[in-house]
């Protein structure tokens, strides 16, 4: 246990080491505005190859910044109960089938699960194909400063996502959660800090946390590995590196931790070699809402053994 990385008690203490930039809270209240302006153009469509008799099924797709227009699937049931679930997938994750859906909407619940832009590569007639890339994405647009960075879009796109199911009819805006593996989990935790509504999020080893420390640690796994990929291509004398890690600041979900409103519990394996736990309890710890974390020590970045269960269960108590 921990044969890696920080003592257990010092996990529960520590507060993270890459760099908070100054403007932090400003630009993310600008990158919100500049959300705002653009249309969503929203537009659900039926999805007829996959027919439910106790709701529908539905391909939701809308405008994001950036010029991209972004897809998700979402469930809607024929007798909602107004909660609704929002499901994020992990780094370069398949996009999630419709049964995957369906145990949320068997309660009534809405349920939505954002593809993540330039990850899935969905394609139907009325969506141009994207790009279709799996590599380099935590590192992508670094060269340009925080605005060009890929992943200040991708969190963007949460944030409109919960607007658009949030302003659903058959749903309660104060009764949305968030739910997410890895990337997944680290996006599920973005949304709620940017939707500051959202009553309660189950995040399960968090990617995009304290990139620093993850260079630190030195372990050479996919996919903070970029981060050295990133030096040895463009400042192999780190000539940058305060510049480098500052910029990925920007996109530090343990910075934005302390936006979160609504309750968070957290599962972490603590031999988790591709999201470091230090890295995990960086944002853990900043975070001011009720929390609380549920750790398995003999396990990496694993199915944990219950979660999925768990989660299924909490969701339901909290919503």
């Amino acid at each position: 246990m921990l044969s890696f990385d920080l003592p257990y008690d010092e996990l529960l203490t520590y507060q993270g080491t890459n760099p908070r930039p100054a403007d932090f809270d400003a630009f993310w209240d600008k990158a919100l505005l500049e959300l705002d302006a653009v249309p969503a153009d929203a537009e659900f469509v039926d999805a007829d190859d996959f027919p439910l008799t106790t709701g529908v099924a539905q391909h939701l797709y809308f405008n994001g910044t950036g010029g991209y227009r972004v897809h998700a699937k979402v469930v809607r049931p024929a007798a909602p109960t107004g909660p609704a679930v929002l499901l994020f997938h992990g780094y370069g994750g398949e996009q999630p089938k419709w049964v995957d859906l369906l145990p949320y909407a068997a309660r009534g619940f809405t349920v939505a699960a954002l593809d993540v832009r330039e990850q899935v590569a969905f394609r139907t007639p009325s969506q141009a194909p994207n790009s279709f890339a799996l590599h380099n994405h935590l590192v992508h647009g670094l060269d340009d400063g925080p605005d060009g960075l890929l992943y200040k879009h991708v969190f963007l796109d949460t944030r409109r996502l919960a607007d658009l199911i949030g302003g659903l009819p058959d749903v309660d805006a104060a009764r949305i959660a968030t739910t997410g593996w890895s990337q997944g989990g680290g996006l599920s935790l973005v949304a709620a800090a940017l939707t500051p509504t959202i009553k309660y999020t189950a995040s399960v080893y968090p990617f995009l946390c304290d990139y620093q420390r993850t260079w630190d640690l030195n372990l050479d796994t996919a996919p903070y590995n970029e981060i050295v990929t990133w030096f040895r291509k463009r400042d192999p004398r780190h000539l940058r590196q305060e510049e480098a890690f500052t910029t990925l600041g920007y996109i530090d979900v343990q910075h934005l931790a302390s936006r979160i409103r609504g309750e968070v519990t957290l599962f972490v394996g603590l031999e988790d070699q591709i999201c470091p736990p230090s890295t995990q309890f960086a944002a853990y710890n900043k975070l001011e809402s009720v929390k609380e974390v549920r750790t398995y020590p003999d396990f990496g970045h694993d199915d944990l053994p219950g979660a999925h269960d768990d989660i299924y269960q909490l969701i339901g108590a909290k919503l």
